[in-house]
This record gives structure tokens, sequence and C-alpha cells, in this order.
């Protein structure tokens, strides 16, 4: 039970956190711009080389809690697994591209000049072509999803993602006419080079690190000992990435307040779609609600590390792409609460028998 209000604690305030770094990296960037000015300098491939290193913060102690191991027993119990795939990459990013094409290019046409609006819509397709890999762990924790089985989702997900990230980013940015707009063509070793250094790397690091420690001290110590050492890792990274992307982006975000809650609108609607999409349907093919309930969370939050990252590797840390997917990262929080406390009200819908013997398989693996 304590462990439960701590990360409720947790979920509540990174909200605010996440706001006040946004203002502080405003501030830097107008007041003190030589700052974001001397780090700009130090890119590699058009990656930004200090962010690079804050991103690698967060997502590595994630990738620590995934066990490749359990991907044996996908075949045991598959229609939670299938769903998640159809949910993330044949309806996700391409609902995505409609709803905020639809918003970016004409609901917000008389409020966005045309270019501007390309550039968000580019943004808006590079974070719904990225699901969810870290956050889905909490999400899943606080509906009492099945944690075994939210390794393997989110680890075959990972796998998907290595495959179909890039060319559904390819194709669907080549239909916002951004590249044309920001005059450069679409750079895919700058796209395949975020994708190996921002997913490949980590999650070798990861599945070295947990393996090894595992084989010198055991399972109960990586679990209980060398996990938490990594507790505050990830909060740092994250909001010392938003700081410096905030302080980059200080001119456009100063130029344009109102900007920030339109970019917001349709990814919160987005959000809610793609939740209910994978929540129903997995109501319809009667999976339980702890497996339910984390397929729509994974379907629903995004991988707003690798979102950002690729942004950033594509288009600079002080374009409107980047501005675009730091806004999910602020929708992100307060909108899953939302979606968590649904879940958590309709849990009645699922069938609440004990899983299936094969399934009780999963329960040597776990993800916290």
């Amino acid at each position: 039970m304590k462990e439960t209000k701590r990360i409720n604690l947790f979920e509540k305030y990174l909200t605010i956190w996440v706001l006040i770094c946004m203002v502080v990296g405003v501030l830097i960037g107008h007041y003190l711009g030589f700052i974001p000015e001397f780090l700009e300098r130090f890119t590699y491939a058009e990656i930004s080389i200090p962010i690079a290193i804050l991103i690698w913060l967060m997502i590595y102690p994630m990738m620590l809690k995934v066990d490749f191991t359990s991907l044996r027993n996908v075949r045991k119990e598959p229609k939670g697994l299938y769903l998640t795939w159809v949910v993330n990459w044949l309806v996700k990013p391409f609902t995505m591209f409609l709803i905020a094409a639809l918003f970016f290019l004409f609901v917000f046409s008389r409020l966005i000049e045309d270019d501007l609006a390309r550039q968000y819509l580019a943004g808006a397709v590079i974070l719904g072509a990225a699901p969810c890999t870290a956050m889905v762990f909490v999400w899943s924790h606080l509906t009492k999803g099945n944690p075994a089985y939210t390794v393997v989702q989110v680890a075959t997900n990972n796998l998907l993602l290595l495959v179909l990230f890039t060319p559904i980013v390819a194709l669907l940015i080549r239909f916002t006419g951004v590249l044309e707009t920001v005059g450069v063509p679409l750079p895919w070793d700058t796209l395949l080079i975020s994708v190996f250094l921002f997913v490949v790397i980590p999650l070798a690091a990861g599945a070295f690190t947990r393996t090894r420690v595992m084989r010198r001290r055991g399972e109960t110590y990586f679990n209980e000992s060398f996990l938490p050492k990594f507790k505050h890792v990830t909060i740092i990274g994250l909001l010392l990435t938003l700081v410096l992307i905030f302080s980059f982006q200080a001119g456009i975000i100063i130029q344009n307040p109102l900007h920030i809650v339109l970019i917001g609108i349709p990814l919160i609607i987005q959000t809610f779609f793609i939740f209910f999409i994978a929540y129903l349907g997995a109501k319809k093919l009667r999976l339980q609600h702890n497996v339910a309930a984390p397929a729509g969370m994974i379907g629903a939050s995004n991988f707003f590390e690798l979102a950002v990252a690729v942004a950033i590797a594509i288009f600079g840390a002080a374009s409107p792409v980047a501005l675009a997917t730091t806004v999910g990262i602020i929708v992100e929080v307060p909108v899953m609460l939302m979606l968590v406390a649904i879940a958590n009200k309709t849990r009645n819908w699922f069938p609440q028998e004990a899983l299936s013997p094969a399934s009780e398989k999963f329960a040597s693996v776990r993800s916290e």
C-alpha cells in the first residue's frame, strides 16, 4: 500500500515539475541565451549530445525492467499481444496523422500559418509512431495489470518498433509536406541512428546489465536492491531534458504561447481515441482487465523520449517539430492519469477469473 501511494504522488506532481521546467527553460533561453547557444554546438549527425546523454539517463533504467526471456511464452496467451500490435502499428500512427491534420490544417487554419502548422503536424506524426516503452509499467501498476504480461507486451512492441518506426515516420512525414517547408530531404541515416542510439543500444545495455547482475547476486537482489538505485535517475533526466529543450525553443514559445494549447488539443483527442479503441477491443476479445488495461495504456501513451530525440535529430532542437513532440510530455501525464481512473472504474466490464495455467507461467517475470 505504501508503494502505491508513493507512485500516485510521483505521478501527480510530475505534471507540476514538467510545467516548472518548461518555464525555467523558457526563462533561460530568453534571458541567458548564451547557454543554449553554447550547448547547440555539441552535435553529431544533427543529434544533440547533451540531450542524448540526458535521454540515455531516462531510458536505461526503464530498459533494465525488460526481461526478454519471457518472449518464449508469447504463444501461450496471444490475443492481448495481437491487439497491442494492431493498435500501435496499423491504427495509431495513421489516426494521429488524420486527427492532427484535421486540426492543424483546417480547424486552426486561421490561427496557425500553413508552414508552421505542417511542422506541428510532423511532430504529431513522430509522436504517434512512437508507442510507449517506459511509463507503461507505471500505468500497468496503477490499474493492477499483470506486470509479467505487460513486460511481454512492451518487449515485443519494442522489437516491432525497430522495424516499423522508421518507414512509418518516413511515409507520413512525406504527406505533411514539411520537408519542402524546411528545405531538407528526409535524413534516413539520422533517423536510423536515432532508433539505434535510443532503442537498440539501451535495450542491449539493459539486457546485459540485468543478466550480469542476476547471475552474480540473484533476482531478489536485482529487483529489491539494484533497480531502486535508479529510481530518481529517470525523473532527473526527464526534467533536465525539458529545461534544455524549452531553452532552445524559448523564442517560438514566447512568440506563440497560444500554440502550446492548440498543439495539445489534437494530442489529447488522439490519446482518448486510441485508448478506447484498444480498451473496447480488449472487451470484445473478452480479455481480462489485468491484460486489457495495460493494452489500452500502451496504445494511448507515447515513447516521448524517442519522439523528441528523433524530432531534434531531423529538424533541430529549436524547431516547431520538436516543440510539438515536447507538448506530448506535458499532455501525457494528466491525461493518462484520467485514463487510469476510467480503467479502474470499469473493471467490472471484464472477466475477473484467474489467468489460465499458461498465463500463470508469466508470473516468474516482474517489471518492478
